[in-house]
């Protein structure tokens, strides 16, 4: 777990906060490990990898994440649950479809001893839209143009939807631009992290909420995907 010291001292994580992070990692990646034996959670099972694939990669988007946050198709709790994990004065609701994975989560979160996150199993569509959140991560869930519709309805007007994309996004984020116009959104800046430790280019594309979304969004019976706005 030496790499990922360096990088929340890097970060400026307080020492002390910095030890009960590097603690509380240790015991998610192990957990991970012994759960992902018994069902498919997670493709990448070297315990370096999840250091930096999946904890350090979750946190890229760190400087960005504020008040109330959710994160939507967040799997084994990626990047919401690592979040939460540095930003324990923030809570965190963390969200799935895969009843399994939302006790998976719920069980990690007691053993870390973690009180500001959550697991909710729902899919987006079938969330209460009277439900809203400062900030919405996402990451490796569908493309831009859907993942908009799952997301965008929820974040409260002037808060932000961030979503996790790979170095080359450009197609995505041009196909978008009419679904995050319609759901009430604005491209505020797209952000280029190197992931630390790895050779690895993450884009963040930050997404500002100017309006209310029409109440007709998401759309259900898988209609964002099929039929993309």
């Amino acid at each position: 777990m030496r790499l990922i010291s360096r990088y929340l001292q890097s970060i400026n994580i307080p020492t002390d906060k910095a030890a009960d992070a590097e603690n509380k990692f240790r015991v998610y990646r192990d957990f991970l490990i012994e759960q992902n034996k018994l069902f498919n959670l997670t493709a990448i099972t070297d315990p370096q990898e999840i250091v930096t694939k999946h904890f350090i990669d979750s946190l890229a988007a760190l400087p960005y994440v504020n008040g109330k946050v959710a994160d939507i198709g967040t799997g084994a709790g990626f990047p919401g649950m690592v979040l939460a994990i540095v930003m324990q004065q923030n809570e965190f609701a963390l969200i799935d479809s895969l009843n399994k994975r939302v006790n998976f989560l719920n069980e990690l979160r007691d053993k870390l001893g973690l009180t500001n996150a959550h697991a909710i199993h729902s899919r987006a569509e079938d969330l209460p839209k009277t439900q809203t959140y400062d900030t919405i991560v996402s990451r490796a869930v569908s493309r831009l143009n859907t993942l908009c519709e799952y997301c965008l309805p929820f974040v409260k007007t002037g808060g932000t939807f961030i979503s996790y994309k790979s170095d080359d996004c450009e197609e995505e984020i041009n196909e978008a631009k009419t679904a995050i116009k319609i759901l009430g959104g604005k491209i505020e800046d797209v952000k280029q992290v190197n992931v630390f430790g790895t050779d690895i280019v993450r884009k963040l594309v930050l997404i500002k909420k100017i309006k209310e979304t029409p109440q007709k969004y998401p759309r259900s019976q898988n209609k964002p995907k099929k039929q993309p706005l």
